[in-house]
């Protein structure tokens, strides 16, 4: 079995849907699991629903809903070539539709605003379902909602997974291909929750990773990971093979291509994940494996916007033990990961990218130390082999980006990067300058 995800722009239209099946079956396997995203567009009309509904501005709402209809009913006519695919998916779409003006009366709860979430993957899954059913292709339709499952503290139960999916999959010892929704799920209370931004590419690796597949194929709308951003620096290329580790670097530091989390349960369970384009089948894209095939290289360059760097200072650190831990426990306190820490004798500079509680975080910092803020920075991420035996790359990165100020730099804490923080303003002078100094 190989399971093949589709996100938001490769179901963004009726053509792009019909275009997912010969896809799929290039692919050889005896059973494929196809996961999709909403269709492009949709969880952020989902999104500002759930806002109209919370703010209780109902004639918004319903106004909102009623053009969400009409793109959907668009859709429909298009994919559906015969009146009774029509009639089935129209009928489908009235019944999701008729959900969604339920909330008027109600008291709209973050549950509710999940509900609401959710249909965005049912819709794109079930209008793909029934696109087979009319050309006449066997298919089984999946509610991810049956085995996708997250515990107390928003982390996903593979065991049950693999023990329901495995289950579910097995009632249909005939049948080859498979059907169900990226990005949801049910919560330890049984209620309908998410995975997040990105889950359908997680939804996609957890799968792959309990059901021990041969493959997880990602499949989007550019060939794989590039050596940089194309949309900052001419002449980028692909990269044919990565190791894990290379890949959650990338991920985690900006390459848009994979959510982060996608990466650790594929790793975990040893499963090849492959990046791939739905625009270019030829292209050969991104193998993703255990396997370390670029050593004594720079592989990649990728940048993380929207970060936020803190410097906290104290006369008291200096040679004192428990200072560092004192720092840690205020983040910890607020949930709030931290990405980059360079420490001296007297003070600890590092950054963080979720600012919902930055104002309680400096409140408590500044009650045993002096504290700076610099908003609006990148970190710049260099990904390559830098284990310790390996010399000379620091050298060349620092020679790269002379002419750039640095507000930070990591290196040590990974064998696979250095990581470099700079304001935003800097970014795309940095990213060129490496690039034409690495590649």
């Amino acid at each position: 079995m190989k399971v093949l995800k589709f996100g938001g722009t490769s179901v963004g239209s009726p053509g792009r849907i019909e275009q997912l099946l010969p896809i799929i079956r290039s692919q050889a396997a005896d059973q494929h699991l196809v996961v999709l995203s909403a269709v492009s567009g949709t969880t952020n009309d989902l999104v500002k629903l759930s806002e109209l509904y919370e703010k209780k501005d109902i004639e918004a709402a319903y106004k909102h809903i009623d053009e969400m209809y009409d793109k959907y009913k668009n859709f429909v006519n298009e994919l559906f070539k015969t009146e009774e695919g029509i009639a089935e998916a129209l009928l489908f779409i009235d019944k999701i539709f008729d959900l969604f003006y339920q909330f008027k009366n109600k008291n709209f709860t973050s549950s509710a605003e999940r509900i609401i979430l959710a249909q965005g993957e049912i819709i794109s899954t079930t209008l793909f379902h029934f696109h087979l059913k009319e050309i006449e292709i066997p298919s089984v339709l999946l509610s991810a909602l049956d085995f996708m499952l997250i515990d107390e503290d928003k982390e996903p139960n593979i065991d049950y997974i693999r023990e329901h999916a495995g289950r579910k999959i097995s009632e249909y010892p005939e049948e080859s291909l498979f059907i169900t929704q990226g990005y949801i799920c049910r919560n330890a209370e049984g209620e309908i929750d998410n995975l997040q931004r990105g889950g359908s590419d997680y939804t996609a690796s957890l799968l792959g990773a309990a059901l021990q597949v041969e493959e997880i194929q990602i499949w989007t709308d550019i060939d794989g990971f590039h050596n940089n951003d194309p949309r900052f620096v001419q002449n980028t290329k692909s990269i044919a093979r990565l190791s894990f580790d290379e890949a959650a670097e990338l991920s985690y530091f900006g390459a848009k291509i994979l959510h982060p989390q996608s990466v650790f349960p594929a790793r975990k369970y040893n499963v090849p994940v492959r990046l791939l384009d739905t625009m270019n089948l030829s292209a050969s894209g991104t193998l993703i494996s255990g396997e370390s095939t670029n050593q004594n290289q720079i592989v990649a360059i990728a940048a993380k916007d929207n970060i936020t760097a803190i410097r906290i200072q104290s006369s008291r650190m200096l040679m004192a033990y428990g200072f560092l831990r004192r720092v840690f426990e205020v983040f910890e306190r607020y949930k709030t990961p931290i990405d980059m820490i360079t420490t001296s004798e007297v003070a600890v500079s590092l950054t963080i990218d979720q600012t919902d509680y930055l104002s309680e975080i400096v409140k408590e910092l500044e009650s045993f130390s002096a504290v700076e803020i610099d908003y609006e920075q990148s970190i710049v991420c260099i990904v390559g082999d830098f284990r310790k035996n390996n010399n000379g790359y620091a050298t060349i990165v620092s020679e790269a980006v002379k002419h750039i100020p640095i507000r930070m730099i990591s290196y040590g804490g990974s064998e696979n990067n250095i990581s470099l923080l700079v304001s935003s303003a800097y970014k795309i002078e940095a990213l060129r300058s490496l690039h034409n100094r690495l590649f």
